[in-house]
Order: structure tokens, then C-alpha cells, then sequence
């Protein structure tokens, strides 16, 4: 009941969602209830992401990433520390602690980029915060073992989403450079799953003689591939990538050869040509486990590794649709009830916009109701060339956009997540407005 009132208001607060104290009331009693916890709000979706994931017969993409929750709070100590900075002037600065909560999620997705839902997620907070430059004061970190750091979430979610969708052989996992440890490539070794990661780290190779990069000088560009890219101003501009890929025997951090065995992985090199001044050139370096024999494979992980980017915008969609960040529940534990909320909410949301793209000729009726679908009807027109022709789900979901903003004309990209979003806060609020109206007229 909370789940379908937030979504009713999405980006609005708990009482303006609610509307009434007493539902209000009722909220806040649900998220600060001890019964309740993220792992209860969220295993029907977990459920949900696995039948989804059976219903297919390919290759799905297990994204990782993770995202900070901040807040303002005179005393944060009841939230957690995200950091610490410092505000004010040079000659009298101030020191100010930022609080919040961190969360890292893993989104499964098609290969197509259509979100088949969350696979796992973790939230924690700090008691108190330590850079890792003050910790590499004290302590080399490849020596700490994995179980002592914040890192060990990788391997969690690695294991807790394989283990949920059950096909360990169907999923490749996908992380940026900060999921670059050694020991995530020994577990995935070990459950026999895959990954396709951005490696950062020049590793020993071979005999331990000589690193990745040395090995990756000798290897001769094996294929030409153009893309095209779009900096922060929205220009687009064609970048040709010169590919390089090799398999290669890497070998574990010094401090933790006696645990962790040599592996023999793929390395993908893709960097720019002739990249254009005052642009900032491509220069991808992925690492993986599955094998590379061509061109045709070196480009098809690159793609994959390009699918990252959804689990941003998943993100994205809590924090500027949902308004995450604006609540002013006081402590972790309701915040994080709430976010657990929030993560369906936003799933539903990417889900819709990314089935306009990939669900050409799906009926309707697979995510909309009868009475949506006529709603719909009537308040947004069918062009004459439409008219006569069956209307498809990406028709009507192009309809919600609308209602959001949407322009529809003929040379604009596919709806983004933000028009539909307020494409069906409104659309919501005229299914009520109609129902109560209908029920006003049958008394």
C-alpha cells in the first residue's frame, strides 16, 4: 500500500504522497518498524528479477555500481558519515562532515539494455571516515585482506546475484575500475560465472617479469571500430578505436600470491585515433575471463561493458525522480526501509521507458490496465497514420511520455526516464480523479 502511494506521488514527500495523517502516520510507522528491513521490502522483487531472468534464453548483464545518499543533518551521528571536507576560505577553513548512506546495487539487464530488475543490494554506513590516502599513511592496502574492507560488497553482490538467477553460465557481470580486485576474479573463477570488468591496475604477467602493460605494447592493432560520442554539451562526434585484445596469465598481488592462484584472462585494449583538441580521448582497458578470438567478440564486449551506464541512470532516476536525497527521516535504518522503496519505484520507471525501445509489437495490456489504456485514448490523440493501424505497447508508453512533456515529433529521440516519470505521476492522478468521478455519478 505504501509502494503504490509513493508511486502515486512519485518525487513528492511521505505526507504529500499520503495526503491524510493517518496514512502518513501509518508510513512512518512501517519504516521505522524493526519487523521491517530492506531484505523484506525488496525479496518479492528479488523473486521477480529471477523469473523475469528464466523467462529468457541469453546472455543477461549483472550491473554493478555504487551511489551515495546524502543528507543535511545537524548531528548525523544517527545516519552515518559519508566524508569529510572542507568549507570556507583558505586562510580560515572549516571542517565539515557530510552524512549518509551508501549503497551498492547490481541491476540485471538484457543484452539489449531492457532492466530485468535488481539481483542484490547492500547498504552501510560509517561510524567514522578514512581516505584512503590517510590509510595508505599506515597501511599498504593490497596487504589488508578483502574480508576487512568496504570492497568485500563486490563479492557479495558477485555471489548473492548469481546464486538468485540460478544460471551462473548466463550472466556476465559488469563493474567500472573500481571493482578491479583480484579477488573478484578468483570468486567468479569458483561459482563459474563471468565478467567483463574496467581494469586500472598493471598487474605482474607471465612469469612475473614484466606487467600487462608490457605484454599489451607488443600486441598489433587487430581492428578498426567506429562509434559515435556524445560529450557533456550534447555534441556528437564519430571516434574510430584502434583494438587490441591478448590472453594473458596474470598473476595475484605480491602480498597475497600464498592465497590467490595465477589466472590466465583476457585483456581488451580500445583507444582512440586521432582524437579531435580540447576533446578527451577513448582509451578503454577491459579485463575479462570469457575468451576473445576476433574482432567481431572484442567489439561485443565493449558493447557490453557500454550497457554500465544503466545502472547510472537507475540511480539517476532515485535520486532526481524519486527525490531520495530530500527525506527528513532521521535515522539510517528508516532511510534505508525508504530507499529499499524506492528501488522497485524506480525500477518500474527505467523498466516502462526501456520497453518503449526493445518491445516493438508487445500488447498493451502487458503493463498497462484496461482502464489506463482507454484513459490514454482519450486524452492523447492518434496521429491520422495511426489510427487505422493496431497500437503496440510503445505506442501507448509514447502517449505517457507525452502527458510528461513529451514532444513526439518525428525527429526526437525515444522518451527518457524523466518524461515518464511525470507522464505517470499524471497519469495517475487522472485515473483517480476519473474513478472518483465515476463513482460520484453511479450514487
Amino acid at each position: 500500500m505504501l509502494l503504490k502511494q509513493l508511486s502515486d506521488g512519485t518525487g513528492e514527500s511521505i505526507p504529500m504522497a499520503c495526503q491524510d495523517w493517518a496514512n502518513t502516520k501509518a508510513a512512518y510507522r512501517f519504516l521505522s518498524n524493526e519487523r521491517v528491513s530492506e531484505e523484506s521490502i525488496l525479496a518479492g522483487h528479488f523473486q521477480c528479477t529471477r523469473e523475469r531472468f528464466a523467462a529468457t534464453d541469453e546472455m543477461a548483464l549483472v550491473l554493478h555500481d555504487t551511489t551515495e545518499f546524502s543528507y543535511h543533518r545537524e548531528d548525523g551521528r544517527a545516519i552515518g558519515l559519508l566524508s569529510n571536507s572542507h568549507i570556507g576560505t583558505k586562510s580560515r577553513p572549516r571542517h565539515h562532515k557530510v552524512c549518509g548512506i551508501l549503497m551498492h546495487s547490481s541491476l540485471a539487464v538484457t543484452t539489449e539494455g531492457l532492466p530485468l530488475g535488481l539481483s542484490a543490494v547492500k547498504f552501510w554506513t560509517r561510524e567514522e571516515f578514512k581516505g584512503t590516502n590517510a590509510l595508505k599513511k599506515h597501511i599498504n592496502p593490497t596487504r589488508v585482506p578483502i574480508e576487512e574492507k568496504e570492497s568485500i560488497r563486490w563479492l557479495q553482490n558477485l555471489s548473492e546475484s548469481t546464486a538468485l538467477l540460478g544460471a551462473p553460465e548466463r550472466c556476465v557481470h559488469i563493474g567500472d575500475r573500481e571493482s578491479d580486485i583480484y579477488e573478484l576474479f578468483c570468486a567468479d573463477r569458483d561459482i563459474d560465472t563471468h565478467f567483463v570488468l574496467r581494469t586500472c591496475v598493471d598487474r605482474l604477467a607471465g612469469d612475473g617479469d614484466h606487467t600487462i602493460a608490457d605484454e599489451m605494447e607488443e600486441v598489433n592493432c587487430k581492428g578498426l571500430h567506429r562509434v559515435e560520442v556524445r560529450d557533456k554539451k550534447g555534441n556528437t562526434r564519430e571516434a574510430v578505436l584502434e583494438l587490441k585484445y591478448r590472453r594473458i596469465r596474470i598473476l595475484p598481488p605480491i602480498g597475497k600470491q600464498k592465497r590467490y592462484p595465477p589466472l590466465t584472462l583476457t585483456v581488451i585494449h580500445a583507444q582512440e585515433r586521432d582524437a579531435p583538441k580540447g576533446s578527451e580521448a577513448i582509451d578503454w582497458k577491459l579485463i575479462t575471463d570469457l575468451p576473445v578470438r576476433s574482432r567481431v567478440e572484442a567489439i561485443e564486449k565493449l558493447d557490453w561493458y557500454a550497457l554500465r551506464r544503466k545502472i547510472e541512470v537507475f540511480h539517476k532516476i532515485m535520486k532526481s525522480g524519486c527525490k531520495a536525497e530530500d527525506s527528513k527521516l532521521r535515522t539510517a535504518e528508516r532511510l534505508v526501509n525508504l530507499i529499499a522503496t524506492f528501488c522497485i519505484m524506480s525500477w518500474r520507471i527505467f523498466w516502462m521507458t526501456m520497453l518503449n525501445r526493445s518491445t516493438a509489437g508487445a500488447s498493451p495490456k502487458f503493463a498497462l490496465t484496461p482502464l489506463e489504456i482507454e484513459l490514454l485514448d482519450r486524452l492523447v490523440k492518434d496521429k491520422a497514420t495511426r489510427k487505422s493501424q493496431r497500437k503496440t505497447l510503445p505506442d501507448y508508453l509514447t502517449k505517457i511520455a507525452q502527458l510528461g512533456g513529451y514532444l513526439a515529433r518525428a525527429s526526437d529521440p525515444p522518451p527518457g526516464n524523466m518524461v515518464m516519470w511525470r507522464g505517470l505521476a499524471r497519469l495517475t492522478d487522472i485515473e483517480l480523479g476519473f474513478m472518483m468521478g465515476a463513482k460520484n455519478v453511479g450514487n
